[in-house]
Parts: structure tokens; C-alpha cells; sequence
């Protein structure tokens, strides 16, 4: 399956899936006058707007490159998962601060059937959700599909978390339901902190790892012709890399082989890494005893 037809039908089916269950939990959440479940429908509201972001990001991210855009568009999967990241984080911390007030001053709702049926529809919606938007992430290695993917199954937890606090209302027990969304809390805190560093980092322009670089010098070094490589630099390209570097070959060389060797060495490294999106080299004469 093509990769931006599959991450639009994720976003898609994320928004369907999100949708229904807002309209869902708010309803059974205002019936029977339950914090958590009011709680879980702002979530899933949350939701929504990823899924959003996801659509909109992928669709920007897949056009072609243009005159005003040389690279292509593809950062704005990063700046989209910027702000999916920070939708989580802003969750979170509102997660938190609910649940330590709620430590101390437990809402009375009034229980009711409904409750464990809705978490229920939830966590298999949302469990179904991340198996598809997981094997999408490890099948194109998009930041988009995977910050869905961790969105997915933090909803299962705080769900779970939510499902606990139904069956514990019934045995007047409820500061445990403050501890677990605490906890969890954290856990998508970390979550949304890694996917906003990484697509930090993508939009400041950070340089290809250090293993990326050595595969880079490794397809080198299988041509003897080339003496020294300088000005080694790159920019990322969505979540693929633009590399650029200057190597020296015998100066007593023709051009024409020169810039064979070039043009070969940089269609090796484009077809033999797969992070690498462009490769543009420049040659220099070096003499042959230096």
C-alpha cells in the first residue's frame, strides 16, 4: 500500500473511530454525572484534532517540490507532530492536576452500567486503532503515524485507568483511581517530550546520526580513486536526508572520470540508504603524492 494513501486512511479512520466515541462519552459521562468519563470524552476530543493535524500534515508533506519549496514539502509532518506532541503534553498536565485534586476531593457520580460499557467500546476501538497505525509506523517509519500510534494506546491506558475507577466506585474506593491517572499521566508526558524533541530537532535542520555517516564513509571507501572527503554536511528532508560533500581525486584525472566516479558514488549511497534522499558531490583535484 502506498504510504500517503495509507497514513490519510489512518487519519481518517482515527477521526470516524475519535468521533464516536466523543459523542458516546459525553453522553453517558453527563448522564450519570461522571468527572472521569466528562474527562475521557475531552480527551477523545483531543483526539480529533490529531487526527486532524495528521491528515492535513500528510497531505502537505506529499506534494512534490516545487520552485518556492526545492527540498519538498516534507517537514510539515514535523511541525504537525509538533503540535500533536503538545495537544498530549497540555493533556497530560491537565490529567495530573485532576487527578490530585480529585485525591483530595473525590467526585460522587452516580454509577452506572453504561460506564463499563463505554470504556469497554473504548479500549477495543482504540486497542484495534493502534495494531493498524503501529504496523503502518514500522512499515514506512512516518513520526506522524507513530505519534497516532502512542496516542492510541495512551487512550487504552487512561481508558483501563477510567474502567477501574467504575468497578472501584462500587466499593467506595477511589484514591487509586488518582494514583494510576498520575502515573499514566507521566508516561504520555515522556511520550509526547520524545516526539516533540524529535521533531525539534528535524526542524532545526540536525545533522544524520553518526551511524548514518559511517554507512555513508563505508560506501567510500570502495572507491580507491577518491583521496579525501571534506565539508561533509546535511539537512533533513522530511524524514529522509539531503547529504553533501566534496571529495579530492588525482588531480591528473580527466573531468570526465572524476565526475563518473562522482555521479557513481552518489547513486550508490541514494540506492544503498534508504534515509538518504539526495546525495550532491564536489569534486576537487588534489595531486597525486599529497
Amino acid at each position: 500500500m502506498d504510504k500517503t494513501k495509507s497514513i490519510k486512511q489512518a487519519s481518517i479512520l482515527g477521526m470516524i473511530g475519535n468521533v464516536f466515541l466523543l459523542i458516546i462519552k459525553t453522553f453517558v459521562g453527563f448522564m450519570t454525572n461522571s468527572q472521569s468519563m466528562i474527562a475521557d470524552a475531552f480527551n477523545s476530543a483531543g483526539d480529533i484534532f490529531s487526527s486532524v493535524m495528521t491528515y492535513i500534515g500528510n497531505k502537505i508533506a506529499s506534494q512534490e517540490a516545487d520552485d518556492d519549496h526545492n527540498l519538498g514539502h516534507g517537514k510539515a509532518e514535523y511541525i504537525y507532530s509538533l503540535l500533536i506532541s503538545l495537544v498530549m503534553i497540555v493533556l497530560s498536565f491537565t490529567v495530573i492536576k485532576s487527578s490530585i485534586t480529585n485525591m483530595f476531593n473525590p467526585n460522587n457520580y452516580h454509577y452506572s452500567n453504561w460506564l463499563i460499557v463505554v470504556c469497554i467500546i473504548t479500549i477495543i476501538t482504540k486497542f484495534c486503532l493502534f495494531l493498524y497505525t503501529n504496523y503502518l509506523y514500522k512499515k514506512f517509519d512516518n513520526i506522524l503515524i507513530k505519534a497516532n500510534s502512542l496516542d492510541h494506546i495512551n487512550d487504552c491506558l487512561l481508558t483501563t485507568l477510567n474502567l477501574v475507577a467504575c468497578v472501584l466506585s462500587l466499593y467506595h474506593v477511589r484514591y487509586i483511581d488518582s494514583i494510576i491517572g498520575i502515573v499514566i499521566s507521566c508516561w504520555i508526558l515522556k511520550s509526547a517530550a520524545d516526539i516533540f524533541k524529535e521533531s525539534y530537532d528535524i526542524l532545526m535542520d540536525k545533522a544524520i546520526s553518526e551511524e548514518l555517516k559511517n554507512r555513508v564513509y563505508e560506501i567510500i571507501k570502495r572507491y580507491p580513486e577518491v583521496k579525501k572527503v571534506i565539508h561533509f554536511n546535511s539537512t533533513p528532508v522530511g524524514y529522509k536526508y539531503q547529504i553533501s560533500f566534496t571529495i579530492y581525486v588525482d588531480g591528473k584525472m580527466s573531468t570526465y572520470d572524476s565526475h563518473f566516479i562522482a555521479n557513481s558514488l552518489e547513486k550508490a549511497i541514494d540506492k544503498e540508504i534508504d534515509e538518504i534522499y539526495l546525495t550532491v558531490i564536489h569534486v576537487n583535484p588534489i595531486e597525486e603524492d599529497k
